[in-house]
């Protein structure tokens, strides 16, 4: 078993990665079908100033792209760096999704950005529009085919363990493809994805507007992110709600720690809207709650309790102790594979192996763990409440404010009516951030909250790591940090740079228009008079 300096470096290094990666992914997912559905007005309108709409927000497109290209290469390396009895544990499982997602789903993404940049003049407007769809198909599914991957992490479905290899095999690739957890995660984070593009192309729109700059385009630009991120805000919102019944099902832990839910409550359970939770004395303070809300959404019913933190622990006890005897059983296997008395026993039970497995950190011989240990063992079920449960708010705290953000914004756009309103402008600009802040939270309680398995009940995180140095590990990490911070400055003044120059406008002997007396604000910060 690694040393935890190990596995705490090395989780950190992959959330490092990830999370500089996941800046850029959902920003992809929703610019393709902006891309594609602009380009699709050129198409039927001829209008070509929807051409130049496409080209400008396309550029911007092309830009993170590549920098979602930059960082995300390097974290599949890490599966066999960093977590090298992962990768032989699950290998046969994980890899597959993510071979398809490279092969399929990657390939023709790659391959059709370069005819969409390249073949405006080569190709016939017909085709040209197919190019952008396909771009927007390959992008959406590259997020399916990852998050296949880590919808089975969360719900390890259609395989089982070998004990004679020693790793989980595949069953029933069906089960892994239609994982319920998978499929909800992939429509909840591409929904996500699409409010982001959207935020973005209304935040640079509105800063054109006041600036007096390419209003045309800007403003035919928000009208399409209106509408598109209204539709998104409430998708996301709907479909986070089945993610989160999901979970309920799937991952009783997780979400009793969002909830900060320590105890059992009769059905239906209340919504801690606000809470300090304290997780050393088990209970929170200052809780404002809304009856029956939590019990309605986690469970659909009104008679079905939650079940609380402490209860979770109880049942956690209860599977190391059968895990303990499926691994006396695996030991037996591996000594004498003719043992059928054995693998019988092996097979009724090995569904709690990987509760057994979080003994090692306490007991080096699972069989001879103390009651002492194994409670030790199950209240590591538990992950760290308070972050989960405030990031958890913030996400959605924020996923409403972006439906009554795009429903303020589709009604003043569809009017006409977005130049009168330049203090809306300047929300829509200052919102830019909004957008990420919610993605980097969802995304962080899908993870964190798994914890501490980096494969929901079949495999403790601090069991999975390579057994590296503090020093390789410091030292890869560092790396990693600087680069990825470089990159991310220098995609940010690529884009801003992009931003100031804007569309030609110019070149097509338009003149900018004045800007709004009092209400413009550079990327910035600084700011236009008339």
């Amino acid at each position: 078993m690694p040393n935890l300096d190990v596995v705490d470096l090395s989780r950190f290094q992959f959330a490092a990665t990830v999370m500089y990666h996941f800046l850029f992914v959902p920003l992809t997912l929703g610019l393709s079908f902006l891309l594609a559905i602009m380009e699709s007005v050129y198409v039927m309108s001829g209008r070509d100033i929807w051409r130049r709409m496409t080209q400008f927000w396309g550029t911007l497109f092309g830009i993170n792209f590549a920098l979602g290209v930059a960082t995300g290469v390097v974290m599949e390396f890490q599966f066999g760096m960093n977590w090298a009895y992962y990768s032989h544990y699950v290998g046969d499982i994980f890899g597959a999704p993510l071979a398809i997602e490279g092969l399929m789903a990657f390939f023709l993404e790659a391959t059709f950005v370069g005819l969409f940049f390249f073949g405006w003049d080569r190709l016939s407007k017909v085709s040209h529009l197919a190019v952008t769809w396909l771009v927007a198909l390959g992008t959406n599914l590259s997020a399916l085919w990852i998050l296949i991957a880590n919808g089975w992490m969360q719900n390890p479905v259609g395989a089982i363990f070998n004990p004679l290899t020693m790793r989980m095999e595949m069953t029933d690739f069906g089960a892994v493809i239609f994982n319920p957890v998978a499929q909800a995660k992939f429509v909840h984070t591409v929904s996500a994805g699409y409010v982001m593009g959207a935020i973005f192309v209304m935040g640079v729109s509105a800063w054109y507007i006041l600036r007096g700059r390419h209003v045309d385009l800007a403003k035919r630009s928000m009208v399409v992110a209106a509408s598109f991120g209204l539709a998104s805000a409430l998708s996301v919102v709907v479909l986070g709600d089945e993610s989160g019944y999901l979970t309920t099902e799937h991952q009783k832990m997780k979400i009793a720690a969002m909830e900060a839910m320590w105890h059992t409550e009769p059905a239906p359970a209340s919504f801690n809207l606000f809470a300090i939770p304290d997780q050393a004395r088990q209970r929170n303070h200052f809780e404002v709650r809304i009856p029956y809300v939590m019990g309605i959404i986690g469970t659909r019913s009104l008679t079905t309790p939650l079940l609380g933190i402490d209860e979770l622990v109880k049942r956690a006890d209860a599977r190391i102790r059968n895990g303990i005897v499926a691994y006396e059983a695996l030991q037996k296997v591996r000594a004498h594979p003719s043992d059928q008395a054995a693998r019988k026993v092996f097979d009724a039970n090995w569904h709690d192996l990987g509760y057994a497995l979080l003994l090692k950190r306490y007991a080096p011989d699972i069989t001879k763990a103390t009651d002492q240990q194994i409670a030790r063992a199950a209240a590591d079920t538990v992950p760290q409440v308070a972050p989960m449960f405030w990031t958890f708010r913030i996400m959605v705290g924020l996923g409403f404010y972006f439906i009554l953000f795009f429903a303020v914004a589709f009604l003043l756009a569809s009017t006409g009516r977005l130049r009168k309103y330049p203090r809306f402008l300047k929300i829509a600009l200052w919102s830019l951030p909004l957008p990420w802040i919610a993605i980097e939270c969802g995304w962080f309680v899908a993870e964190f909250g798994r914890q501490p398995w980096v494969i929901e009940g079949v495999l403790p995180t601090y069991y999975a790591a390579s057994g590296l140095s503090v020093a390789d590990l410091a030292t890869s990490l560092s790396i990693f940090l600087v680069l990825y911070t470089i990159l991310a400055v220098v995609g940010a003044k690529v884009m801003l740079h992009a931003i100031r120059g804007g569309p030609e406008d110019e070149a097509h002997g338009r003149r900018p228009e004045p800007p709004l007396i009092g209400a413009s604000f550079g990327v910035h910060g600084t700011q236009a008079a008339e």
